[in-house]
């Protein structure tokens, strides 16, 4: 009997998956207008250090970010290097400070071009929350290495969200048009945490005209791509006014208080 039967070819050869490496982009360039006058925000002390340091050393505590690019304003680089270099900083985390553009999109993009080769995922973190906890931006980290293009932190709402109508001037009532179920609404926080080349496809593709888009995740949104929730913190919160400033203090003090911090 004719036997066509050939031995098996060996199996290709399987290449090696890619090390996972997470960075940090920090946009701090912008000046805080609604904590009043003085510093730019990112420069007001919390506990008598700059939130910007709190906010670097709370990316840095992850050990899965392995550096963290900071970018300044374009005419203070070296101030904010040199704020860096006063402060101790975990010794196994990378430093680096850029300058930033006139909008948040454009200093987020700075930070993009800034990392090296190696990096495969990035998170993207505000300066003005500096008291967000290691747990929250570990799981940031970790649902995107298992394969989310894009993940949030969020809190379910705590408040009823009317949707309105704007007024023509400040202060004037505005007509409610809907009401949006409050189960299905969440308040997103940062780090986001993103697959570096669905980020940096997001900022080379969606223009956005004014002050540019403030938050990555929407961007990424309009390539179709999902955005994934994972679960926020409350000490999370943005310090964008001065009552803000005074709960992240309260937060600061009860964590030197019980060595948490």
């Amino acid at each position: 009997m004719y036997d066509d039967s050939r031995p098996e070819r060996p199996a290709p050869p399987t290449r090696p998956e890619r090390p996972h490496r997470t960075a940090a982009v920090i946009p701090a360039a912008g000046r805080g207008v609604r904590l009043g006058p003085g510093a730019p925000k990112a420069l007001r002390a919390l506990g008598g250090t700059p939130m910007l340091i709190h906010a670097v050393r709370a990316m840095a505590r992850s050990r899965a970010v392995s550096l963290v690019v900071v970018v300044a304003p374009s005419d203070g680089a070296a101030e904010v290097k040199n704020l860096l270099d006063e402060h101790a900083l975990p010794d196994r985390t990378d430093i680096l400070v850029v300058p930033g553009g006139d909008t948040r999109q454009e200093s987020v993009r700075a930070g993009l071009d800034a990392l090296p080769e190696d990096v495969t995922s990035v998170l993207i973190h505000d300066a003005a929350r500096p008291l967000v906890p290691v747990d929250t931006v570990d799981a940031v980290v970790e649902a995107v290495r298992e394969g989310a293009p894009a993940v949030v932190p969020a809190l379910p709402l705590a408040d009823t969200v009317k949707e309105v109508e704007p007024a023509g001037r400040p202060g004037a009532p505005e007509p409610v048009v809907a009401t949006p179920e409050r189960s299905r609404l969440r308040a997103v926080q940062t780090p986001q945490g993103f697959d570096r080349a669905t980020l940096v496809r997001a900022h080379e593709t969606i223009a956005v005209n004014g002050e540019g888009a403030t938050d990555d995740a929407g961007m990424v949104e309009k390539l179709g791509v999902t955005v994934m929730v994972v679960p926020g913190h409350e000490e999370a919160f943005k310090v964008t006014r001065p009552l803000d400033l005074v709960l992240a203090e309260a937060v600061l003090a009860r964590r030197r208080a019980t060595d948490v911090y």
